[in-house]
């Protein structure tokens, strides 16, 4: 049975950047999680479109990827009827919030982030203040809610700490505590390695796997997954510990067949090429019912983007009792 709103946790706030059409790396590190916090949380999950001008110069097909985006979360089982899911951009009071909390927040502690650095040398040619400044963006997306929990991966751990520091900061200042620190909670499967074997899994570096992707397009890409890189031939011994398939296997296969794989790696009876045929195989059975549900949705767009408009209402309604308390805190005429 469903669970009230008023029987559940706390809330829950979560964005995801709109790169189109989500890949196992979205899916594993947040999407499933997203779709299981239903359960227990009060959620708001939004489409950080405004996070994505920081490192995106081309901006013509935003739009289109939101929506795609959005098909993707609906498919995979975000329930709007309980659940606000918006876009970013369509809460103004985010900007406003992000504004305020600049002024309490050292610029020191801002280009000190390890995620800040690895953006300014990824693109070296546009470190924008915006980028500079996307933590405190982020900071008021989570704060603008009045977020309980986080759920976020190892690497955005720093983020949610500056964040309660900003909250610190900000009811420090104006003598006040209405805003609130959230907590964190680490997700079940916090990296997800792309095909190549050694970096996070990412669209900009072409090493992901869509889970809207048809059959053939993600068998294709499980093909050119990185195995054990010390494996050279089919009758050496393979390691599924330092394995990238072998560790997707435990996600999308069955008991059974992981230990099967497990056992016969080591030994040199199974190999690489047949080790990923079966991923492959295991994958596309397991996503059937969600490349079903995506092909239902898209065949009704207004239903998408209504889900969004209403959503984007809800969540302006919680926004501004929030700023009509800050800007009470900060005196502001």
């Amino acid at each position: 049975c469903e669970v009230t709103v008023s029987a559940k946790k706390g809330r829950v706030f979560s964005g995801i950047r709109p790169t189109g059409r989500a890949h196992l790396g979205n899916y594993l590190g947040a999407i499933k999680n997203y779709v299981a916090l239903q359960d227990e949380y009060e959620c708001l999950y939004c489409i950080v479109d405004l996070h994505a001008l920081t490192t995106l110069e081309d901006t013509s097909e935003l739009r289109q990827n939101t929506y795609e985006m959005a098909l993707d979360l609906l498919a995979a089982g975000i329930r709007p009827q309980e659940t606000i899911l918006f876009v970013q951009s369509h809460v103004p009071q985010v900007t406003e919030l992000h504004l305020l909390l600049s002024m309490v927040t050292p610029l020191g502690k801002l280009t000190d982030l390890p995620t800040f650095k690895d953006k300014a040398r990824q693109q070296p040619h546009n470190v924008n203040y915006g980028l500079v400044g996307y933590p405190v963006l982020m900071a008021a997306d989570i704060i603008l809610y009045k977020t309980s929990v986080v759920p976020v991966g190892i690497d955005q751990a720093p983020h949610l700490e500056f964040t309660r520091e900003v909250v610190r900061s900000f009811n420090y200042r104006y003598r006040t505590d209405v805003l609130i620190e959230p907590q964190m909670k680490t997700t079940e499967f916090p990296k997800v390695i792309g095909i190549d074997g050694k970096e996070k899994m990412s669209k900009s570096l072409d090493n992901h796997i869509e889970i809207a992707a048809t059959p053939e397009e993600t068998r294709q890409r499980v093909m050119m997954m990185v195995t054990d890189p010390a494996r050279i031939r089919r009758t050496d011994p393979g390691n599924p510990d330092v394995c990238n398939v072998f560790s997707l296997h435990k996600v999308f296969s069955g008991a059974e067949e992981v230990e099967t794989i497990n056992v016969e790696c080591r030994r040199a009876g199974i190999g690489c090429v047949e080790c990923k045929q079966r991923f492959a195989e295991n994958l596309n059975r397991a996503l059937e019912p969600f490349r079903a549900r995506r092909a239902e949705l898209a065949a009704q767009p207004d239903f998408v983007y209504a889900t969004l408009e209403d959503g984007a209402k809800r969540a302006r309604a919680i926004a501004e009792k929030t700023m009509e308390e800050v800007r009470a805190a900060a005196q502001l005429p």
